[in-house]
């Protein structure tokens, strides 16, 4: 606590400028938590979310029981979050990480198969006997894969990364890349709901980059001081 009040002290007002090498470009810390924001969105989280009930809707579900698995869905996300934050500390954040993109990147997949191969009836997917429920234990399970790694880790990773003197600037970086990102995912969806086989498979791809992205880029921060945060993290 001492060093971390001394570093306060000594600190100076944040600046972007902070953010950048001596040798000219963003620290490779900063990349990463950039890198670790957009991932988060770039697996299609907030379409689950956002536009649950018309995705329903649009492969069989009427409105009714499209509107009971969106409240499912929620649920589902508060539940598995609360099981990360009882885990964090036990596991560690990179391990959690990747379990999460591995769980992510398999139930993505399923539905990109699933709605791929689906009859088209009148422009819409049609989910004929097992297709449904498959698609939707797959896409609750992609809720839990994620509310249980990517949804609470990659903020508690945000906190942790920086060193106190980079850390206001470098959280409000990665912040926009991750405004940013959902904004895309947002926009670009309703142009691809006539293909969601193709929507899927791009969330999938993107889940498969995130944990290659992790496995080789992210540090584990559990049990480390926020001022071991050193320069050899900040290359």
């Amino acid at each position: 606590i001492a060093r971390i009040q001394e570093s306060l002290t000594a600190d100076k007002p944040p600046s972007w400028r902070d953010l950048r090498k001596p040798t000219g470009g963003l620290y490779g810390i900063v990349w990463i938590g950039v890198g670790l924001s957009v991932f988060q969105q770039f697996v299609g989280i907030n379409v689950i979310f956002y536009y649950s009930n018309v995705l329903w809707q649009a492969v069989g579900f009427d409105e009714s029981q499209s509107f009971l698995i969106t409240v499912i869905t929620s649920i589902v996300n508060i539940a598995t979050t609360l099981i990360a934050i009882a885990l964090i500390d036990k596991i560690g954040r990179k391990p959690l990480l990747l379990i999460g993109s591995a769980g992510m990147a398999t139930t993505l997949a399923t539905m990109a198969v699933i709605f791929g191969t689906a009859e088209q009836v009148n422009g819409a997917p049609q989910l004929h006997g097992a297709a449904g429920p498959i698609a939707l234990v797959a896409a609750n399970l992609f809720v839990v894969a994620f509310g249980m790694s990517w949804g609470p880790v990659v903020w508690v990773l945000l906190g942790e990364m920086f060193p106190n003197r980079i850390r206001a600037a470098a959280l409000g970086l990665a912040a926009a890349g991750q405004w940013a990102a959902n904004w895309l995912i947002t926009v670009t969806f309703p142009g691809l709901r006539d293909v969601l086989g193709l929507a899927y498979g791009f969330y999938a791809l993107c889940a498969v980059l995130s944990l290659l992205f992790v496995w080789k880029w992210v540090h584990e921060t559990k049990g480390v001081a926020l001022e071991d945060m050193t320069a050899d993290q900040m290359a």
